[in-house]
């Protein structure tokens, strides 16, 4: 049995034994989930955070939607799937995140506050994983421009997240600079967070400038080794089309030689009945 890294991990998707019509929704559904995974990061400060209630009321359903998103597409590919336990084995980390969603939505008292707040940490980093196998693709050499693009796209969102909650801030260039010294990990001290929101996202930042580092580099590794893929390719391309070409040539100078033997054989076959009849 071949270990797979993504079965274990929670997001195996759905299995190669699958039908197509399982494998089409998963396509489908791709950038969905990804865009649904994304949204637990603002709910975190809107929620837990934020003392305003309409961004507490805005929160909860971000979050409501995040759990009838993952709800609905687990028993969406359960419909379509052909092989059900084996999708949910392979995709235990969705189970997972319904679970913890439910709980964090309806499953705990205002008694439980720190629990919550742990749970809900516990849940974004479940989505962030779930996010980070859906965007495994990224790490081909064809998705660099994509990783570039989405790197530009969060230090942009970033940017405009000091400039809304850090009070230093004062244009939205400056929350850019920020976004960029705290997920590049440079640290000059210019700008600095100073409040416990601003602070909080400073840490998210953080874990996402490393990942989108490391991802940046990753893409552009697989670039130069696919490129030597590529010629190494081309050259057992080149190998096995002359390979093929002598083979064909032995066959055809085999073909002839036996063609020649055959013609041989009947003719001395002629010779000895011609042989025998004049001697008769």
């Amino acid at each position: 049995m071949v270990f797979d890294i993504k079965h274990w991990l929670g997001v195996g998707g759905v299995s190669p034994r699958d039908n197509a019509r399982a494998h089409q929704w998963q396509h489908r559904l791709h950038w969905v989930m990804v865009v649904a995974a994304l949204l637990a990061l603002p709910t975190f400060y809107l929620v837990d955070i934020s003392t305003d209630p309409l961004l507490h009321d805005i929160g909860w359903v971000i979050d409501l939607g995040i759990f009838a998103v993952f709800g609905g597409e687990l028993l969406w590919m359960l419909h379509v799937s052909s092989l059900r336990l084996r999708y949910l084995a392979r995709n235990w980390l969705s189970v997972l995140i319904v679970v913890a969603a439910v709980s964090n939505l309806f499953g705990l008292s205002e008694e439980l506050v720190p629990l919550a707040r742990l749970l809900r940490v516990v849940l974004i980093g479940l989505l962030l994983m779930r996010t980070l196998g859906s965007l495994r693709n990224l790490f081909l050499p064809s998705g660099l421009p994509y990783v570039l693009i989405l790197s530009f796209a969060s230090l942009a969102l970033a940017g405009a997240g000091f400039y809304w909650l850090e009070p230093t801030v004062h244009s939205y260039a400056d929350g850019v600079w920020l976004a960029f010294a705290t997920g590049a990990t440079v640290g000059y001290g210019d700008l600095v967070p100073t409040t416990a929101a601003s602070r909080l996202f400073a840490a998210v930042m953080v874990m996402m400038g490393f990942a989108m580092f490391s991802i940046v580099t990753a893409s552009v590794a697989a670039l130069f080794i696919g490129e030597d893929e590529k010629a190494l390719r081309r050259a057992m391309h080149h190998d096995m089309k002359a390979l093929r070409e002598e083979v064909a040539q032995l066959r055809d100078d085999l073909r002839l030689h036996r063609n020649e033997l055959d013609g041989l054989r009947q003719q001395s076959h002629k010779t000895h009945r011609h042989g025998d009849d004049s001697g008769s």
